[in-house]
């Protein structure tokens, strides 16, 4: 039976754990400015991806992600003696691509503005092909009767 409820509290608690100890546990100078993201665990608990951002240029991701993927045994230990569960769930360390999507939606976001103002400079300078108003209106009555 799958506890949902349960695999979210032990993710939230793993996102913590790794995030607070990150540092003391890898020790490597080369280890980049590394946020934690997210944490996804399966709903049997032998499994836990988590997904990690880090910034800086790509040679510093690849650094990163090759001194994690190298720590990765340590973590888990480290995971296990701190959840206090009887089965620690293996780690699968995957690189979030937020910042990737985020900077292509800013891309889409800033071209869309710029073709929003030649849109508005060409509405400015435009002018009507008919009248003004194409509306047709009622005779206007000018007052006088011509019933008497």
């Amino acid at each position: 039976m799958v506890d949902t409820a349960r695999a979210h509290r032990i993710a939230d608690r793993i996102k913590t754990v790794i995030a607070a100890n990150l540092e003391s546990i890898v020790k490597d100078p080369d280890l980049g400015f590394v946020t934690i993201t997210d944490v996804r665990v399966t709903g049997d608990l032998q499994h836990a991806s988590v997904f990690y951002t880090v910034f800086g240029d790509a040679a510093q991701r690849a650094r990163t992600a090759a001194l994690l993927e190298a720590s990765r045994g340590r973590l888990r230990s480290f995971v296990g003696k701190q959840l206090g569960i009887r089965l620690t769930p293996t780690l699968e360390l995957i690189a979030d691509a937020v910042p990737e999507s985020a900077a292509a939606i800013d891309d889409l976001l800033s071209q869309a503005k710029a073709r929003d103002a030649e849109l508005a400079e060409v509405a400015a300078s435009g002018h009507y092909a008919g009248e003004a108003d194409p509306y047709k209106k009622p005779a206007a009555e000018d007052g006088s009767d011509d019933d008497a």
